[in-house]
């Protein structure tokens, strides 16, 4: 078992950094910057300081998103140091995982 650190991106579908969105962007420069992967989870429903609400629509494009990456605390530190030129991010946080094991090739490794 292993201590790492899991760092939180919220943004949402509809934030963009140029002609590219915010979530493609981030998940980009992570995997360009030798991040051990990241995930971007679609939330159903989620409000932030502005208290406006986002929620699934048909039609529309403004869902909340949350990048998930997990790394050593310093290399996540630094990535997310190295987001300050991306608007649309709406909060990032940082917090201690236990790494209890990892999936490779259908089996368990520890």
């Amino acid at each position: 078992m292993t201590e790492m650190r899991l760092l939180r991106i919220y943004t949402d579908e509809a934030a963009y950094f140029g002609d590219r969105r915010v979530y493609e962007e981030i998940a980009a420069r992570a995997r360009g910057g030798g991040m051990a992967g990241a995930t971007v989870v679609q939330a159903l429903f989620g409000f932030g300081r502005s208290s406006h609400t986002h929620r699934r629509h048909v039609l529309e494009d403004e869902q909340s998103l949350v990048i998930e990456i997990v790394d050593a605390e310093a290399r996540l530190r630094a990535f997310a140091t190295a987001l300050a030129d991306i608007d649309g991010i709406g909060l990032i946080t940082l917090e201690t995982v236990e790494v209890i094991g990892r999936i490779q090739t259908g089996e368990v490794v520890k």
